[in-house]
This record gives C-alpha cells, sequence and structure tokens, in this order.
C-alpha cells in the first residue's frame, strides 16, 4: 500500500472558486513561479533561495474536477538525492459534499521513505492552509517559504 502524502479540506466555496484558487500558483504557493499554471501542458517552475528548485509540468485538467501536476525537475539542496521529486506527481481532486466542496491534495511519490518527507510534508501542510485561506477568504499566504530552514 503507498503511502503518498494526502491532505484534503472543506471549504464553503464552489468547485469552480476552489478549482480557480488551485492555478493561482503564485497566489498560494509563491510568487517566485516563471511560467504558466492555467492550461494543460503549461510548465512553471519554482525557486526558494538555494534550498528548493522544482519544475512542474501540468499534464492533466478536468474544469471543477482535477488537476495534475508532474515534476520534471527538482533540486532539493537539504537532502542526499536533490532529485527526489522527478517523475513525482502532485494531484489536485475536488468534489462536492452536502453543499461543500472537498480539496483532496496527493503528492504521489512523497513517502516517508524518502529523506524530505518530514520537511516537505510540513511545508505542503502550510501551503495547502494557504490554498484554503485563498478560497475562503481571497488570500493565500505564499510569503510562509519554508519556515524550517530560517
Amino acid at each position: 500500500m503507498m503511502e503518498d502524502f494526502h491532505v484534503s479540506f472543506k471549504v464553503n466555496a464552489s468547485a469552480r472558486e476552489a478549482f480557480k484558487a488551485i492555478l493561482s500558483v503564485k497566489e498560494w504557493w509563491t510568487d517566485s513561479l516563471v511560467g504558466e499554471t492555467q492550461n494543460e501542458g503549461d510548465e512553471f517552475s519554482v525557486q526558494f533561495w538555494d534550498v528548493h528548485y522544482s519544475k512542474h509540468k501540468i499534464i492533466e485538467i478536468i474544469p471543477d474536477k482535477k488537476i495534475v501536476w508532474f515534476t520534471t525537475e527538482s533540486q532539493l539542496n537539504f537532502v542526499g538525492n536533490k532529485q527526489e521529486w522527478n517523475g513525482t506527481k502532485i494531484v489536485f481532486d475536488i468534489s462536492t459534499e452536502n453543499g461543500q466542496t472537498i480539496v483532496g491534495f496527493t503528492h504521489i511519490g512523497l513517502l516517508p521513505k524518502i529523506e524530505c518527507y518530514k520537511d516537505c510534508s510540513n511545508a505542503w501542510g502550510e501551503y495547502i492552509g494557504s490554498l484554503k485561506s485563498l478560497i475562503e477568504s481571497g488570500k493565500g499566504n505564499p510569503s510562509l517559504k519554508f519556515r524550517m530552514f530560517r
């Protein structure tokens, strides 16, 4: 059984609002993003000082339901295998239940056995909280930028 990092949350917003917020990566993850994040086939990279670089390609979009990124390159300078994210997928699933929208986030390949799991899953938890805030209030917090390295 795979133990990919997964978290989900519920919001009082439409699936459309959640979908649009996820695509607005600069507003919830980091503003140090280069590239496009709106359409299938778009590619973008993010950089957190000299600690983390990763490049992603959007490989699947189902409007208001699902977005999948494929990590094509990574340079994680805080672990031995600096390319641990290469070939991983980041999946956002959107569904509705009892008038609420559920957003699921799974980083396929981010497993407890890999070196960056603790730091990466902690960071993702904060960024997913920023995404939730963006959906609920219209304002994310992309400035969290890997608090554990400060």
